[in-house]
């Protein structure tokens, strides 16, 4: 049985890569996590999930591009290492809840945040924890976690309805520069083993400008120049880009830069683009990705692109 499934699953990837995605198709709703059937990595109708592959061209997208990285290639800032990538931590609804404190204190939700006994955090300098509760499909996210004498402490902390297209108040950080959250532009193993990623991705750039775009609420530039890319900037493939020349894994996260593309949500090192490791990650695949350049990519204008009701 086991078996099987694996060929099927590589029979479903090699058909999703060999056909891609047709353009201006009805997406569904981002596939659900596994350990959270039940709840939708927020409606099709958010941003997050809607395919942006026919939108047009933004008129700075050059100047932009070159800002980032125009000879830099993309980089999978997630493989197959456990303590690479950004995790998530799925509890019940029974999780007991516990009280966090937090260093951005005005701009965080102050709730109960059901912290398991052992969470996965993310490794490095961010820290970040996210938990999605599969009883309520809420997810909670935090940046710079730790656990002291005191308890649990955060540097911000914000929690979201995932069957909700709800945005936080504009000026508002959460675990995220942007003030977006973090798992819906997660690659995830699930996905490329299905051949198919129906949302956009999570990216950072080492500069960005003292302003953010829809949908994201907060920035956190560097200066006002018109040449820095906002927060909520929303990047893509260009449709042009041959994809026989990336590997399998790599190939499935391409398609889905073509249709869905990537969203500028933190500062960071150039064209990183996030997800969760997984043991099953083909990490000589995924370096394939570096094929893609700045050259091959272009900024989409999102100017009237928002959440459904």
């Amino acid at each position: 049985m086991m078996r099987m499934g694996m060929r099927r699953a590589a029979a479903a990837l090699t058909l999703v890569v060999a056909v891609g995605l047709t353009a201006g198709a009805a997406a569904p709703s981002a596939a659900p996590l596994p350990s959270a059937p039940a709840c939708p990595v927020f409606p099709a109708g958010n941003v997050w999930n809607q395919d942006i592959s026919a939108l047009p061209v933004a008129s700075d997208s050059d100047t932009l591009i070159a800002k980032i990285g125009l000879d830099t290639g993309l980089h999978p800032d997630f493989g197959s290492y456990r303590g690479y990538g950004i995790p998530y931590n799925t509890v019940p609804g029974s999780q007991r809840k516990v009280t966090v404190r937090f260093d951005y204190s005005s701009q965080s939700d102050h709730v109960g945040y059901p912290i398991p006994r052992r969470p996965r955090i993310e490794a490095g300098s961010d820290h970040h924890m996210l938990i999605v509760n599969n009883g309520t499909c809420k997810l909670y996210e935090m940046w710079n976690v730790r656990h002291t004498r005191r308890g649990w402490r955060a540097g911000s902390g914000a929690v979201w309805k995932m069957t909700s297209n709800a945005l936080r108040p504009d000026g508002w950080t959460s675990a995220d520069a942007a003030g977006l959250p973090i798992l819906p532009g997660l690659v995830r193993y699930p996905e490329v083993a299905a051949g198919v990623i129906d949302h956009a991705l999570r990216f950072t750039a080492p500069q960005t400008r003292d302003a953010h775009i829809y949908p994201a609420r907060h920035d956190a530039g560097s200066g006002s120049s018109a040449s820095l890319p906002p927060m909520g900037l929303r990047v893509r493939l260009k449709a042009s880009f041959d994809l026989s020349q990336l590997s399998p894994q790599a190939r499935v996260v391409a398609v889905a830069l073509q249709h869905y593309g990537m969203i500028l949500a933190d500062n960071g090192s150039p064209w990183y683009v996030s997800g969760v490791s997984n043991k099953r990650f083909n990490d000589d695949d995924l370096r394939t990705l570096n094929r893609i350049t700045g050259r091959d990519l272009e900024v989409v204008d999102t100017s009237g692109l928002v959440n459904t009701p």
